[in-house]
């Protein structure tokens, strides 16, 4: 199966011994660099709800952005970003044998490179796929980036032979991908705080528990859906009263 998770906003630039990939979509990261450079202050702040501080810092890495950058100047997906979900995903502790799975299986959806794989090179950056960045493509990045990632999800899939999709990104981002396009089956985890009997989504742990059930997926070389539900990483545990085929429902007890 293939899994895909959202990037994250929180990036960890400390160097990692590993060799990196060119990102799938680079030229169309080159692309919306450009149309991004064109942006101002104002510009940046009114797309991404951003401080005058962090609209600074996004200029900035737009316009130091290399479309060849040198080596120490990127580092690879998986282990950059530092969110919440990469909280759970912990990826600079999986082994060698793991993140070559995970090349293969994972995907980070983002609004700068499209698509990427765990060790794809990345430039620091910020763009969150729900900004209405104008492009000749339309008004926003969802139009910019239109069936490209779907066609590059049903190409992987083919190439590792399977036909599942495990949805592990937030609605943001999987928004992003036209699931009429896909070929694949979704299956997208729910998980829930238990409070007193009233099960809910917490943002914050919700978000957690998707990186850990891509780690989960990873390290078990997962396959087949029904063993999805044996995920029990962080006091989770599936529960088949809340769930359904494709929105497999994980509960614990709230903190």
């Amino acid at each position: 199966m293939l899994v895909v998770i959202s990037p994250a906003k929180r990036l960890d630039w400390t160097e990692r011994p590993v060799e990196t990939t060119e990102p799938a979509f680079a030229e169309d990261a080159a692309r919306l660099v450009k149309t991004a450079r064109n942006l101002t202050l104002a510009d940046l702040r009114g797309l991404m709800d951003l401080s005058e501080d962090l609209a600074k810092l996004n200029r900035d890495r737009f316009r130091d952005y290399d479309p060849d950058p040198a080596p120490d100047a990127t580092r690879p997906a998986a282990l950059a970003f530092a969110g919440d979900t990469y909280q759970g995903l912990e990826a600079a502790s999986l082994d060698a044998d793991e993140l070559a799975w995970a090349q293969d299986h994972l995907r980070i959806l983002s609004g700068l490179y499209g698509m990427l794989r765990p060790l794809d090179a990345i430039q620091p950056y910020r763009l969150e796929m729900g900004s209405k960045l104008k492009t000749r493509r339309g008004g926003n990045l969802y139009e910019y980036w239109r069936d490209q990632l779907s066609k590059a999800l049903n190409a992987q899939a083919e190439a590792v032979g399977t036909d599942v999709l495990v949805n592990c990104a937030s609605q943001e981002y999987f928004g992003a991908v036209p699931e009429k396009a896909l070929k694949l089956r979704v299956i997208t985890p729910r998980f829930m705080e238990d409070k007193a009997g009233t099960p809910k989504i917490v943002s914050f742990h919700a978000k957690k528990a998707r990186g850990a059930m891509a780690r989960f997926i990873v390290q078990n070389r997962l396959t087949d859906p029904e063993a999805l539900r044996d995920f029990d990483l962080g006091g989770y545990a599936w529960s088949a009263e809340m769930s359904s085929p494709d929105a497999p429902t994980f509960v614990r007890p709230a903190g």
